[in-house]
């Protein structure tokens, strides 16, 4: 066993026999010390993922943020700046009294020279993980690309945690099917540091990847941070949150396990953007866990 995999197995162990051990505590125990859940069970801060409103973002970025905050969202998660600067970027955050916890970066935005300016920009804004969403196929098509994926990320983990960020990767479904019989998000968590690296757990494409996240969350405590939160009926359909079977309830007790500090909304291709957005706003704000 390398030492980075004990590293890691001890963690989990450590943290797996805690929760045996208790039992998860008591409902408001466990509540008190998951982040961003308060002691009655709601999420206290919701984020959204700008990429549900993009067609809007590019007709009018001031706009459409200010339309997300009036909902109610206190967080967004950006996909993109369509050409404005980090510092124009935090004026329009701080005029509507949002915060931008994570950024969505290509691959590309994450490599040689590029990391760098990525880390000021993200750092300007205020963001606290910078977070690759999507890995190209022919990137991603043998064990031992991610393997090498691993390794890298580890290296740009490591440079982040130097300039006060944090790292990670977002999943999709490709990541739950299995090559040469080992799952690719396995190697991804197997193969990296925890104090370098983690996922932004998508629960629909885990659940669509035939994965189950509150199986991650067990055999991989503490390595979830942050979270996509969209629905899905039982054909497949991705729907506004609340419109489908996902039970997010269930999972999100197990917060406090999984790591989980961030909720982030997101509808992929939403028919209308901010009727979706407030649908899911609702559902999440009205929720109680546990």
């Amino acid at each position: 066993m390398t030492q980075l995999n004990r590293r890691t197995f001890m963690k989990t162990t450590l943290a797996t026999g805690i929760a045996a051990a208790t039992g998860f505590g008591s409902r408001l125990d466990t509540f008190a010390a998951a982040k961003n859940i308060n002691a009655v069970g709601k999420i206290n801060d919701i984020g959204l993922q700008l990429y549900t409103v993009r067609r809007l973002m590019r007709e009018n970025l001031e706009k459409t943020i200010t339309d997300v905050a009036k909902v109610g969202y206190s967080q967004v998660e950006f996909a993109g700046y369509y050409d404005r600067t980090a510092d124009q970027i935090k004026s329009i955050l701080d005029q509507n009294g949002l915060s931008s916890p994570s950024t969505h970066v290509d691959l590309g935005l994450v490599q040689g020279d590029n990391l760098k300016r990525t880390i000021e920009y993200s750092k300007t804004v205020g963001h606290k993980y910078m977070i690759v969403p999507f890995l190209q196929p022919e990137d991603r098509q043998t064990l031992d690309q991610y393997k090498k994926h691993a390794e890298a990320f580890n290296r740009i983990g490591e440079e982040c945690n130097k300039a006060g960020l944090k790292f990670a990767y977002h999943n999709h479904d490709f990541e739950l099917k299995a090559i040469d019989g080992v799952v690719p998000l396995d190697i991804l968590l197997q193969e990296t540091d925890p104090d370098l690296f983690n996922i932004e757990m998508d629960l629909f494409w885990t659940i669509d990847g035939g994965g189950s996240p509150i199986d991650f969350f067990k055999k991989y405590p503490g390595r979830f941070p942050l979270c996509h939160v969209k629905d899905r009926k039982s054909d497949g359909q991705m729907v506004d949150v609340g419109q489908g079977v996902i039970d997010f309830a269930s999972m999100f007790a197990l917060s406090e396990l999984a790591g989980l500090e961030y909720y982030i909304v997101e509808h992929d291709q939403p028919e209308d953007p901010l009727i979706s957005i407030k649908n899911s706003y609702k559902t999440l704000r009205e929720m109680k866990i546990g």
